[in-house]
């Protein structure tokens, strides 16, 4: 008497025909079993990444011994867990793709890594950009894709990290106009070179020219130099990485010795590594503003900031009496935390009359995040990266909302809403994490 044939699910796929049988079993778990084994034939791989069962493609997807023409197919799966699955995989193989000739596995592996940068799940794209972006051997189609990517977590990191990305691709890439933050990605670049920090320059983007003047390895030409201090008066975020960039030439000096705050001036006077005529040049700009402040005094003039002189006191008002100086957004923001009394509504407050520069020193304060950096996030108009920012600062969700809508420029449609009505969308871990992307590592 023959004995019945053990069930599917018994089965050990390591046999062939053991594999044919469970590969068309009724019980996709035993399908799993096949598409999940290392050691499954080919062919068989390949029948079942058409299968019905979303969970046996998945396992197809994670297993390495996939032929790539299922890869292929995979890469187009309506399921974005699936494809997930085979963007973590595929993007892990890059490091032994070779730097020139590819073969026919090698060429359908890099259509499958520009068929999945061009996925519409823009998880799938940050995975790609996270696995890719320190890589020399990740293909320059795929890296350039996704350095022009409209999600600035999929755009940053390679724009930030990518050897790959050539000088012409950075400066078409700036000339064509990038998303918000991309400018500040590239401006942080190791080894920045002239001709693009002059494009960066160009761009009137105040958060990516702070990024450049704070990357010490950023090539600044002297004439681009002197135009970013044409325009610094105006601009506070660039004062601290004017002062500390390396080399400073004479004129630079001499310049931002007109204009800076009395802190920053002191770290400029306190450097040794000035040039013996970029020291003279200090020197006399110091005595030249100790002497027009004097001057402006005894004039009855009243110092507004660092380098303003305007009317006031007794030759302005007529009342004999020296008007005081106004308060920068920064000592009184400063102050007011100091007081216990820099609270969310008086910082909305701000923010509904508009002083954008108190908004963002508050930001700063709170976060304990440089006022460069806050300015840099803000410029992003990325709902979650704002989000973040707020939340750092000890703030409501609320107020979180409003920062988006009429600081950051958030459309009402894009910006972030309070879980049941209160809390923060997004997790610590995640919050942690859109930070990290600027630089702030110590969180919450």
């Amino acid at each position: 008497m023959t004995s019945p044939a053990p069930p599917t699910a018994a089965l050990d796929p390591g046999n062939f025909e053991n594999a044919k049988m469970m590969a068309q079993s009724a019980d996709p778990l035993v399908r799993q079993q096949v598409a999940a084994y290392p050691k499954t034939r080919p062919e068989l791989l390949f029948y079942l990444a058409a299968d019905a069962a979303p969970e046996v493609r998945h396992a197809i997807a994670r297993n390495e011994s996939t032929p790539r023409q299922a890869d292929l197919m995979l890469a187009r799966d309506k399921d974005g867990v699936v494809r997930r699955a085979l963007a973590e995989k595929v993007a892990g193989l890059v490091p032994d793709l070779p730097a020139e000739r590819y073969s026919q596995i090698e060429r359908m592996t890099v259509e499958c890594l520009e068929t999945l940068a061009r996925d519409q799940a823009t998880e799938i794209r940050e995975i790609l950009a996270e696995t890719l972006k320190h890589l020399p051997t990740a293909p320059h189609a795929v890296i350039n894709r996704l350095a022009r990517d409209v999600e600035l977590s999929v755009c940053g990191p390679v724009l930030l990290h990518s050897p790959i990305l050539t000088e012409e691709d950075l400066l078409d890439i700036i000339l064509t106009g990038p998303v918000a933050g991309a400018l500040s990605a590239i401006a942080g670049r190791s080894g920045v070179s002239a001709s693009v920090a002059d494009a960066i320059a160009r761009s009137d983007d105040e958060a990516a020219i702070t990024s450049l003047l704070a990357n010490p390895s950023a090539q600044i030409r002297e004439e681009t130099l002197d135009r970013i201090l044409d325009q610094a008066p105006q601009h506070e975020p660039w004062h601290a990485p004017l002062v500390r960039r390396p080399k400073l030439p004479p004129r630079a000096v001499a310049r931002l010795a007109t204009f800076v705050a009395d802190e920053l001036l002191k770290a400029l006077q306190e450097r040794t590594d000035l040039e013996p005529a970029a020291a003279r040049q200090l020197a006399e700009a110091v005595r030249q503003r100790v002497a027009k402040g004097a001057d402006a005094k005894h004039r009855g003039l009243v110092d507004f900031g660092e380098d303003e002189l305007r009317p006031g006191g007794a030759a302005a008002g007529g009342g004999g009496e020296e008007k005081q100086p106004a308060e920068r957004p920064t000592d009184r923001a400063h102050r007011l935390n100091k007081e216990g009394k820099l609270t969310e509504k008086v910082i909305e407050g701000g923010l509904f009359e508009g002083d954008r520069a108190f908004v963002m020193a508050a930001l700063a304060e709170l976060s304990t995040i440089p006022l460069g950096t806050v300015d840099r996030i803000i410029s992003t108009h990325s709902p979650k990266a704002v989000t973040a920012l707020v939340w750092r600062t000890g703030l409501s969700m609320r107020f979180a909302r409003q920062i988006q809508l009429r600081l950051a420029q958030i459309s009402p449609k894009s910006a972030l809403n309070a879980r049941e009505g209160v809390d923060y969308p997004m997790s610590p871990d995640e919050m942690r994490w859109q930070l990290e992307f600027f630089g702030v590592t110590d969180g919450k």
